[in-house]
């Protein structure tokens, strides 16, 4: 490709609205352009790039034995409501009504598709197990799109979905597309840790993310020095502790009554330890949480006995209800984690006057004796003795409370958030933190699509089976964007060989005479080897395309300029010096280096 024709329109500084090194480097060099808030169209160069990044997926999906088609992005609405999502995901989704009316989704997921296309041509075991996947433009309404394509309202994503016979088939497939991932990342120079992750509103279990390492990363992991323990802190769990009380030995059962104590302007837990001169761990903090469409049996609680439920893609739910959250003192509820053990669709804490209603006092003097609202013990808090906690009553606090003995909590569960510091469940060893990206997620889905869209096969034995799914994510913009997040400095991107827009400039100080012939010949020999290159032919003054060249971060330079003929400077991009040599040379050594770089990617 000659510069001149093809649009190069570089900016010497960034949109004031990017501030992580991607999205700046995106912009400025011409790879993106901005249409709308969280709204990106990807230029020539740009697009280049991204579709490596999405044959790089396709290549290793296809060798991996996963069929590719291509869903439609406008999905009907009733499908969405076979699965139960259309009320769950009624924030995210961007919906119309076509002429005859029908509800209609700008796909933000595929799930209900994928399935629905299935069940339309399955019948028998001997069909399955198999893998479909789509590399296809998605749509979610985010509250606030930031951080260029790494969060933007348009995305292509490649989904995919296995339908298995059993549990064992789930398994194969599941770990069959995990490798994948992980030679999709090598071959895109990409250094991912897998740790376990929350499902979110896809449902199921058995859930893994690839997440890159990034100082402005969305997601937090804890780690695990010991083992190779990984977690986001949404998922993550830890080692049970035992509750200390104030001389630092394990909490003992008490025989002595609730005491009530007056707490005038006690609120928060360090008001509480001074007040009490006592440590946090001795402190039963209770938490009263609004939670949306909770699917768990609730009929057998005095509040929710006779409460009015939703049932929808096979799934019924109440879709407000209440809980107490209990929690030691020196540590914090997890949302996610709740609202995953409630198999909710999202908790948070519930207004002052809702707090006040329920409870019969203001958050801070809440507390689990007495309360009418389900109770929900963390699991730290499950060996806590002689506690104290809000008495339900403003002003006051109680003492010498024993769970199991004063209340009886509903449901014991880890919700707690997990910290650096906190030790490891497997081996004990202490947690430290990294800030992260997710590229790729996996699931195992189960039955939650197939049974409630009623899709089934006649079995071996001749009776109707639901098949297993599993559910996989690649991010396809984000991806790109992680690259160059992890891949520049003060000039510009550094592009791994495999994903580079080019994988040679060749640069002119002037597009003329010698300079011209000998620009041309080593353009010439590279296209002839197949090698991908650039020819910057424009009338700019040198040191404008040396910037670009930078900026855009071609791995390889050719300089061919009037002082150094017949030899000819070439700079690799990661490296500080350039090197001089033969003019008649240049074309066999780049390439020799294109290839090099690419066998150790693929390798």
């Amino acid at each position: 490709m000659k510069a001149t024709k093809t649009i190069i329109s570089t900016l010497r500084e960034a949109p004031n609205d990017a501030v992580i090194a991607s999205h700046q480097l995106m912009m400025r060099s011409g790879l993106i352009r901005k249409l709308g808030n969280g709204l990106y169209a990807y230029m020539p160069i740009g697009y280049r790039s991204l579709t490596k990044v999405m044959n790089i997926i396709r290549e290793e999906l296809d060798a991996a034995g996963l069929l590719e088609i291509k869903p439609t992005v406008i999905q009907p609405g009733e499908l969405w409501k076979e699965s139960g999502r259309w009320d769950k995901m009624a924030g995210e989704m961007l919906t119309a009504k076509n002429r005859q009316g029908q509800e209609m989704v700008v796909s933000p997921t595929a799930e209900e598709a994928f399935t629905s296309l299935v069940r339309d041509g399955l019948s028998s075991y001997k069909q399955l197990p198999v893998t479909l996947y789509q590399i296809n433009t998605k749509y979610r309404d985010e509250i606030r799109p930031r951080y260029g394509v790494m969060r933007g309202r348009e995305f292509i994503m490649m989904d995919a979905y296995s339908f298995d016979k059993d549990e064992n088939d789930l398994n194969q497939s599941y770990d069959n597309v995990a490798a994948a991932y992980r030679r999709i990342f090598k071959r895109m120079g990409l250094s991912t840790i897998s740790v376990k992750a929350d499902t979110g509103s896809m449902g199921g279990s058995g859930s893994e993310e690839f997440m890159v390492e990034s100082e402005v990363g969305d997601d937090t992991l804890l780690l695990c020095p010991n083992c190779d323990y990984a977690a986001n802190v949404e998922k993550a769990s830890c080692a049970k502790e035992a509750p200390l009380d104030n001389e630092g030995k394990p909490q003992v059962k008490t025989d002595l009554p609730i005491e009530e104590v007056a707490t005038p302007n006690v609120f928060s837990i360090e008001d509480m330890e001074k007040f009490f001169n006592a440590k946090p761990t001795t402190f039963l903090k209770a938490l009263i949480y609004k939670v949306y469409n909770c699917a768990i049996d609730l009929s057998k609680t005095e509040a929710y006995k006779d409460a009015k439920t939703v049932t929808e893609g096979g799934s019924t739910y109440i879709p407000e209800s209440f809980f107490c959250v209990l929690i030691r003192g020196d540590l914090d509820v997890n949302e996610v984690k709740l609202a995953a053990e409630l198999k909710a669709s999202g908790a948070e804490l519930a207004e002052a006057d809702d707090v006040l209603r329920l409870s019969g006092a203001p958050h801070g003097f809440v507390g689990p004796v007495g309360i009418k609202i389900p109770i929900i013990l963390d699991k730290s808090a499950e060996d806590m003795h002689d506690c104290i906690t809000g008495a339900g009553k403003e002003g006051f606090h109680i003492k010498h409370v024993e769970p199991g003995r004063d209340f009886t909590p509903f449901l014991v569960a880890d919700v707690r958030t997990c910290k650096a510091g906190d030790k490891c469940p497997d081996c004990g060893g202490t947690f430290y933190m990294k800030k992260g990206n997710e590229l790729g997620h996996i699931f195992k889905l189960g039955t939650k699509y197939t049974k409630s869209m009623n899709v089934t096969y006649l079995g071996v034995e001749g009776k109707p089976v639901t098949p297993l799914m599993g559910c996989y994510g690649i991010g396809v913009d984000r991806t790109l964007a992680s690259i160059i997040e992890g891949n520049h400095d003060d000039k510009g991107i550094i592009w791994p060989m495999s994903v580079a827009p080019y994988q040679v400039a060749v640069i002119p100080v002037m597009y003329k005479d010698k300079m011209k012939e000998v620009a041309d010949k080593i353009y010439e020999d590279l296209k002839a080897d197949g090698i991908e290159v650039i020819l910057d032919d424009r009338s700019e003054r040198p040191g404008v395309k040396f910037t670009d060249s930078e900026l855009i971060g071609y791995p390889i330079r050719i300089v061919v300029g009037d002082k150094n003929l017949p030899n000819v400077e070439m700079k690799i991009r990661s490296e500080a010096q350039a090197t001089l040599i033969p003019a008649e040379e240049a074309a066999a050594k780049a390439a020799e280096i294109v290839r090099a770089e690419l066998k150790k990617l693929n390798a």
